[in-house]
């Protein structure tokens, strides 16, 4: 079994097969998907996806790039979005340097208050980090209180970046971009963190696994991230998922789904 720890199922890129998408990622064994809001509209389809399909929890939030268009009312309803059932954690949330689609000094702003609901609610929070390492790091640590956690989503940094966010009590995502030819950092940090501090997610509709590179991704393919991952680290495909799915019902406290043997030659 297998559960895709990040996605974005409330896009329009799904509106024509959502259920079909849904249905085919239970049929290979991705028993949970983590579905994660962008902004107070995407947050709360979240919920009702969450709300309408045992196999899906939520994250609600504000992503970095509309940091510039999100207002006190936006951050009022995040509390009051997040206290309903089979919400999980706070965000997608964090700080993007690389497209600067929002002034980073609004960014910075936004994330802060965001650690504070999710400290606020006992969440762990779901983190995006893009050319934004030192930031991220220093914000992190100020915030650094006992029992507070989170997955740094979609991982780009080195093993050492790794390393620092696991001591602070961080778990590690792992994308479908462990796959392509040359993304040998991220390969080697799939090798080199302790399993039982990594996620896999596929991000969809984005950063497809090969062989589906360029196009759209759903959360069937996140068997082939768990493929490569096995692969770099010698060991059987059965462990990758079965400890990953354990990590991700740990931090966000989600029940462990009916177990049955994956197969890794699905797909």
């Amino acid at each position: 079994m297998l559960i895709d720890s990040h996605a974005h199922l409330d896009m329009e890129k799904f509106d024509s097969d959502r259920d079909q998408i849904i249905d085919r990622a239970l049929s290979v064994d991705v028993k949970q998907i983590i579905t994660v809001g962008i902004d107070i509209k995407s947050s709360i389809r979240a919920v009702n996806l969450a709300k309408s399909h045992s196999s899906i929890f939520a994250s609600v939030g504000i992503h970095p790039h509309n940091a510039d268009n999100t207002d006190k009312n936006d951050l009022k309803q995040i509390p009051l979005i997040a206290t309903q059932e089979k919400i999980v954690a706070i965000g997608e949330t964090g700080l993007d340097f690389f497209r600067n689609r929002s002034s980073r000094q609004k960014q910075v702003e936004l994330f802060k208050q965001q650690l504070d609901i999710a400290i606020s609610l006992d969440l762990p929070v779901v983190i995006h980090d893009r050319e934004a390492h030192e930031e991220i790091l220093k914000i992190l640590l100020s915030f650094n209180r006992n029992g507070f956690k989170g997955v740094i989503h979609c991982f780009s940094g080195d093993y050492n970046l790794a390393k620092t966010f696991i001591e602070m009590g961080y778990y590690i995502s792992i994308p479908g971009t462990v796959t392509f030819k040359n993304a040998s950092q991220i390969q080697d940090v799939a090798v080199r963190v302790p399993l039982n501090r990594m996620l896999l997610e596929t991000d969809a509709p984005f950063l497809a696994p090969v062989p589906y590179r360029g196009k759209r991704n759903e959360p069937c393919h996140v068997i082939h991230t768990a493929q490569k991952v096995a692969k770099l680290r010698g060991i059987s495909f059965e462990e990758v998922a079965m400890q990953t799915s354990k990590n991700t019902c740990q931090l966000f406290s989600i029940p462990f789904p009916n177990q049955e043997k994956p197969d890794s030659n699905k797909l």
